[in-house]
């Protein structure tokens, strides 16, 4: 069990990381991603080649599930074009809304009932984005991607769990990163005439970095967290993942030493963030625990 948590946290802990490579890495957020799911796939494919694990599905839900890669690439997409429009710390707090918004979107795509205490802590995390965004008027770009990072990320997960039943992990990862692989190559023309921040080309430091984000913080990290799955609930393992902010945060505060970058209205607008994340927290466990006493 103690190994389990040590896997997860480590696992949290290289997902923190993420937004810190997005600003190491001197590349356009575009073609940051385009290599990042390129990669990943690749990896993802060659899993499968030696595994021999995958199993045969229709095209319609090849096609189904290369969509939702689009939706998660876009994920990323917006959250790079964040942390280059702003920093990595606003990029980080705006994406803790996404508790959020899965509150709203997922009742409305699965049909189930709205938990209104989720949404209300919700509305604190988006007054606390407003805060943030009031006094801290010069990331408004920044902060506008993060938002919208934070509304796509919220979608894809809703709708993995349903092609979770039909395929492995492994197989749905490698069609989705392919997926998005496709779609951003057709969008590139396009989208670097409006993005003009970072470069087209890899440095050699970029090459070592990309090499990390794509082996650590994409297939390491989620064979950890897998493998943490098997021994830790899933209620563990997401309430977890609630601290990917807050890791990454104090990394950007460590390496860049963004808090002297920062207005008040952050630490306002961050700390009610916070208090609204652990009240879910708290709030879950309770329900958690009325339920164990209730079997």
């Amino acid at each position: 069990m103690k190994k389990a948590y040590i896997q997860l946290h480590l696992a949290v802990l290289l997902a923190g990381f993420t937004g810190v490579l997005g600003r190491l890495i001197s590349l356009n957020e575009a073609w940051l991603v385009w290599y990042r799911v390129g990669l990943t796939a690749l990896v993802f494919w060659v899993l499968i080649a030696f595994r021999k694990d995958t199993v045969k599905i229709g095209w319609k839900t090849i096609l189904a599930i290369m969509s939702v890669g689009v939706v998660a690439t876009s994920h990323w997409l917006t959250f790079y074009g964040s942390i280059k429009y702003a920093n990595v710390s606003i990029a980080l707090v705006c994406f803790a809304s996404i508790g959020f918004f899965t509150s709203l979107f997922e009742p409305l795509l699965l049909g189930t009932r709205f938990r209104w205490t989720e949404l209300f802590l919700g509305l604190i995390t988006l007054f606390g984005i407003y805060l943030i965004f009031h006094f801290d008027w010069e990331y408004r770009t920044g902060i506008f991607l993060g938002m919208l990072s934070a509304i796509l990320a919220s979608l894809f997960p809703i709708w993995n769990r349903h092609f979770l039943k039909k395929v492995s992990s492994t197989t749905l990862l490698a069609w989705q990163q392919t997926g998005g692989f496709i779609f951003l190559s057709a969008l590139l023309p396009i989208y670097l005439t409006w993005s003009t921040i970072g470069t087209d080309r890899p440095t050699l430091t970029d090459w070592g970095w990309i090499i990390f984000l794509v082996g650590g913080c994409s297939v390491w990290a989620f064979q950890l967290s897998a493998a943490a799955l098997k021994k830790l609930s899933a209620f563990t393992v997401n309430l977890s993942y609630g601290l990917e902010p807050l890791y990454g945060i104090l990394l950007a505060f460590w390496l860049f030493r963004e808090d002297k970058g920062l207005h008040a209205g952050f630490y306002l607008g961050a700390g009610l963030i916070m208090i609204a994340l652990l009240a879910h927290a708290w709030l879950s466990f309770k329900v958690k625990a009325v339920k164990k006493s209730g079997t």
